[in-house]
């Protein structure tokens, strides 16, 4: 790493690489270094493929994809498709790993966190490019485990003022690969994580002057994160579809205190892209007819 910029620029585009696990040129410019002309961006990916710590590979995304996107109007955007990169030649950078799914959800995962990212720039407020974490791994015990597809850290409020809040989100993209049913039974995978509590084998039982065992999230999580679905469906039935059947799930195979306590949200992906997550596209899934912010309080 001799040629690697110790102080700052190719360290930080070197760990978002490894964080995020795929990135166009486009995304990993409007994440790192929005203020420079793209060109220094992919100079700075140049060099670090040269030096062995990148790599780069074909590929293209759906058009409508980036901030032009339209709102959602019962219409998939065309999968005509239109390069990755801009300022150098087509392609998507990774770390020396391949990513754990497929390309193109790697690369709608990677352009959700960064609506998020430029929404927070936008506001006044904290969200910086490694809040945004995918695939975090958090044990269920038994070798099972919950994996979102990202976790988000997020501080709500502009910087400077004292009315602020911590949000923190399991955030699971859903692409139409799986059914209504399927995604849906994610709720119930995060409601047992919400009440896991490891036992350590050997363990006495509670005495009067032992601390109970507590929940395995509450090591990371001072509450525990909303769930936020976002939705890339084809057409107003793959929206309402997925959120009647997380209405339902809420409402029916889950405990009552997790639905209580955990916001569950979903939005469009395209209303999300064009106009901004803090934007009131988000359906409740205790109100799946109404929209809110995914800011809104845990207690409406």
């Amino acid at each position: 790493m001799r040629n690697v910029d110790a102080g700052g620029g190719d360290r930080l585009a070197l760990a978002v690489l490894a964080q995020y696990r795929m990135a166009t040129t486009e995304q990993m410019h409007l994440i790192i270094a929005p203020g420079v002309r793209i060109e220094q961006t992919w100079r700075r990916l140049a060099k670090l493929r040269d030096e062995g710590l990148v790599d780069r590979s074909p590929c293209r995304v759906p058009a409508g994809r980036g901030r032009g996107s339209p709102p959602s109007t019962g219409q998939k955007p065309p999968r005509s498709g239109r390069s990755c990169a801009t300022g150098g030649p087509p392609g998507c950078w990774r770390t020396a790993r391949p990513p754990d799914c497929g390309q193109g959800h790697s690369l709608v995962v990677t352009e959700t966190g960064l609506a998020f990212l430029q929404d927070a720039r936008r506001r006044g407020e904290v969200c910086r490019p490694l809040d945004w974490i995918p695939k975090v791994y958090h044990p269920l015990g038994s070798s099972e485990a919950v994996i979102p597809d990202a976790v988000l850290f997020y501080r709500s409020g502009r910087e400077g003022d004292d009315d602020w809040s911590m949000l923190r989100a399991f955030v699971e993209v859903d692409r139409a690969t799986m059914g209504p049913e399927r995604l849906a039974a994610k709720l119930t995978t995060y409601a047992r994580l919400y009440a896991y509590t490891p036992v350590t084998v050997g363990r006495p039982r509670n005495t009067f002057h032992q601390e109970p065992a507590r929940e395995n999230w509450r090591r990371r999580y001072p509450l525990f994160p909303r769930l936020l679905f976002i939705l890339d469906s084809t057409g107003p039935t793959g929206i309402d579809n997925p959120i009647r059947a997380l209405r339902a799930t809420a409402r029916d195979l889950v405990p009552p205190g997790f639905v209580h306590q955990v916001p569950i949200l979903a939005p469009p992906l395209t209303d999300l892209l064009h106009n901004g997550p803090s934007a009131p596209v988000w359906h409740p899934d205790q109100n799946p007819d109404h929209t809110v912010s995914w800011t809104h309080p845990r207690h409406p």
